[in-house]
């Protein structure tokens, strides 16, 4: 039975290897999602920028709550308001990385 994820990113460098777990768990038949939160991402690598488009694929989706983000990777705007009402259709939530 597949679930809805949400992993929540609070720092860069655990961002990218969240958004790679988010990935895993897609494959894994779920509906993942990660939220890169309070931080704009440093320059993405082609391969970073593929494991994004991967979890759209699979019918997840990477947010943000950082305008640059937005713009710079076209990941989904979010709101704090926003991902709160969004957090309660979640079934597991996974605050990952340090500083959670």
């Amino acid at each position: 039975m597949s679930k809805k994820i949400c992993f929540m990113f609070r720092n860069a460098e655990d961002a990218l290897d969240g958004m790679r777990s988010t990935l895993g768990l897609s494959v894994e038949n779920h509906y993942s999602y990660g939220v890169v939160m309070d931080h704009e991402l440093p320059e993405l690598s082609e391969y970073h920028k593929e494991n994004i488009d991967w979890i759209r694929d699979m019918e997840g989706e990477v947010f943000s709550t950082v305008p640059g983000n937005v713009e710079k990777y076209e990941m989904a705007a979010l709101t704090i308001e926003e991902l709160g009402r969004k957090l309660r259709e979640m079934d597991v939530i996974i605050p990952f990385g340090r500083g959670i």
